[in-house]
């Protein structure tokens, strides 16, 4: 049977993807003679309660010739469709004969059904939603900042209860109780002095924005449980020595992003202080605590408080409560405060925990220093279909986050290099190339690696850890023919990172190779004396790309090929198109190209052709073998 419907198809849905509010669709059907008589509806529906279908009559087009039992008669339908509302809505076609329906099927397809099936899903977004244009084309660097460099040697610690690693090559702490180990409380010393140390290196390597962990003074060596929103871990540095990294970034064209940490606080903090650490005041230890009202206290909670994730470290904060809004989002606060001392942007940890309208908020603060401030979220799925709160989030409407980091794109890409079908890996791909506003999707934080999962080489060249615990962990590192075949396969990883619409980040290290299994583990020092340097040019040279082609800011993508162990697909921007063919399989491959001409393509290899278009001159080319 042919076709009947493909939303990845320009021809039955155009635009692609995600709408703006006041933008139409179009819709087309083609329905096989076999089918018989039909009077083809699209039934579409708003996501929320008491939003009911609505059924739009399709208008017959045309009909084919019939000219063999190969040829039958096809039937064309279309429908013109505005959508004036932002939301998330659901849709299929309702042949309304025999009580069939065409759902999607597992190839984006559809596929008649008499019984409910999975519908389309349309985003649409406000109006004027838009995203800042500096982060488009750019590569991110995420450092988690105590384990990239130490550019104060050898310093005490601030605080006594801090264990100073001189032995930069050391595993880091792993045993979590008082009698055998010291889990999160080992330091290695590295700090803001060493980052601006290593501008140069970052640079060379292309990139142009660093997401650093969080670096808010707290009792902990990842500093999620926030003690003074305001001031630097001093043993990071200072405020000043901050404002000087972002000056010297700005002189290398890089901008520093920072993670916000707002749906809890540390219990050993300003604001709680359970520990005592800040002498008497704290909502802890005073009911008449400024800060009281920012916690919730009640017996029903095991410790007394409500805390995340039942973690007595990490009380919850009540994120509407007023004082605290103001203090994160208002004139002066915290938002105000890191981004005039020169921070390019937010991100926001655990976005999905946080409200809606806590978040507008944040976007608001974070707008109005500048529309190029980026506010970035933490979520793990599909950003458009996650519910939290009793509802569907709308925080990629436009009204909140600018985008999310890209968990399912480093799902993907992992488990591909690893063996998945390229079939598979094109579905998920488009499945959020789809589902997302173009703002957003041009702006997502793509990786493979971050300080909260293994290691991307890990991951390609070890052994599932499965549910194993530290101590199988502990010490673990591939060598040999599978550290030399994981790497391969990590560089076509991230080619395939930066060539994907987003923006590619580099977790800290692997670009050297480092290797490990979760915190602590994939939290070690950077080996500053490793001789490991065959990745830093190719993601170089991909950083060059990215700059110098067009289509890697805001260019469509179309797969062209997705079979086996090959990946062939376009980025299509206005000036230019980028050919990007991937060849996972133990064979060279001759790949026939968009122009009609043929290229090879090594075993676990890539291929990058950038071609102007409207024009046919020799290809320019990337080819890393």
């Amino acid at each position: 049977m042919a076709c009947l419907f493909d939303s990845y198809d320009p021809h039955y849905k155009a635009p692609f993807g995600a709408l703006y509010s006041g933008e139409s669709v179009h819709l087309a059907l083609t329905i096989p003679e076999e089918l018989g008589y039909v009077d083809p509806h699209l039934v579409i529906q708003k996501e929320g309660e008491g939003n009911i279908p609505v059924h739009y009559r399709m208008t017959f087009d045309r009909q084919t010739p019939h000219f063999d039992h190969q040829n039958p008669h096809v039937n064309y339908f279309s429908l013109d469709l505005r959508i004036d509302s932002p939301g998330l809505y659901f849709y299929y076609f309702d042949l309304y004969t025999d009580f069939r329906r065409i759902f999607r099927g597992a190839d984006n397809k559809g596929v008649v059904r008499w019984q409910d099936g999975e519908r389309w899903q349309l985003t649409v977004c406000e109006r004027d939603f838009e995203t800042p244009e500096c982060i488009k084309g750019g590569v991110f660097y995420q450092i988690f900042p105590d384990r990239f460099c130490e550019g104060v040697e050898n310093k005490p610690m601030p605080f006594p209860d801090r264990i100073y690693r001189a032995d930069k090559h050391a595993e880091p702490f792993w045993q979590p109780n008082e009698t055998v180990g010291h889990l999160n409380q080992d330091y290695f010393g590295g700090d803001l002095k060493g980052i601006q140390r290593k501008l140069p290196y970052l640079r060379e390597m292309g990139v142009t924005f660093l997401y650093l962990n969080p670096i808010f003074e707290a009792h902990s060596n990842h500093r999620y449980n926030t003690a003074d929103y305001l001031n630097v871990d001093p043993l990071l540095g200072t405020n000043e020595d901050f404002e000087q990294l972002c000056r010297e970034a700005k002189r290398y064209g890089i901008g520093i992003v920072l993670d916000g940490v707002f749906s809890h606080t540390g219990s050993d903090s300003i604001y709680f202080n359970r520990e005592g650490r800040y002498g008497e005041g704290g909502a802890w230890r005073d009911p008449n605590s400024p800060y009281r009202s920012w916690y919730d206290f009640s017996p029903h909670y095991k410790s007394g408080y409500r805390s995340w994730w039942g973690f007595e470290t990490l009380p919850e904060v009540n994120e509407e409560e007023p004082s605290y809004v103001e203090f994160i989002t208002g004139e002066g606060g915290v938002i105000d405060t890191w981004l005039r001392r020169g921070a390019a942007g937010f991100r926001l940890d655990v976005a999905d925990e946080l409200p809606d309208s806590f978040i507008e908020k944040i976007r608001a603060a974070v707008k109005r220093v500048s529309p190029e401030k980026f506010l970035l979220g933490e979520v793990w799925e599909d950003a458009t279909t996650k519910f939290g709160f009793g509802k569907r989030r709308s925080y990629l409407l436009g009204k909140g986050l600018d985008s999310v980091m890209n968990y399912p794109f480093k799902n993907s890409v992992l488990d591909f290099v690893k063996g998945k079908s390229a079939e598979e890996t094109a579905q998920e791909i488009m499945t959020i190339c789809e589902h997302y506003p173009a703002p957003a999707l041009h702006t997502l934080l793509n990786f493979l690696s971050t300080h909260d999962t293994e290691r991307a080489l890990t991951v390609i060249a070890d052994e599932p850890a499965n549910g194993r615990g530290r101590e199988w962990q502990s010490g673990r590192c591939v060598t040999g023919e599978a550290y030399e075949e994981g790497m391969l396969l990590l560089r076509m990883a991230y080619a395939i990172i930066y060539t994907l619409p987003g923006v590619p980040c580099i977790y800290y290290g692997d670009e050297v190779g480092m290797q490990g299994y979760r915190d602590p583990f994939n939290r070690a020092f950077f080996p500053w004396d490793s001789n490991e340097h065959r990745l830093q040019p190719v993601l170089s040279q991909l950083g060059e790309l990215r700059k110098s082609c067009e289509a890697f800011r805001t260019g469509q993508l179309r797969f062209l090929r997705a079979e086996g162990g090959v990946l062939h697909y376009l980025r299509v921007g206005e000036a230019e198109t980028a050919e990007i063919i991937v060849n996972r399989s133990e064979h060279i491959i001759v790949e026939p190209l968009a122009d009609g001409k043929h290229t090879e393509v090594n075993p676990m290899g890539f291929t990058i052709l950038v071609n102007e278009n409207g024009h046919n001159p020799d290809h320019s080319y990337y080819d890393y073998l």
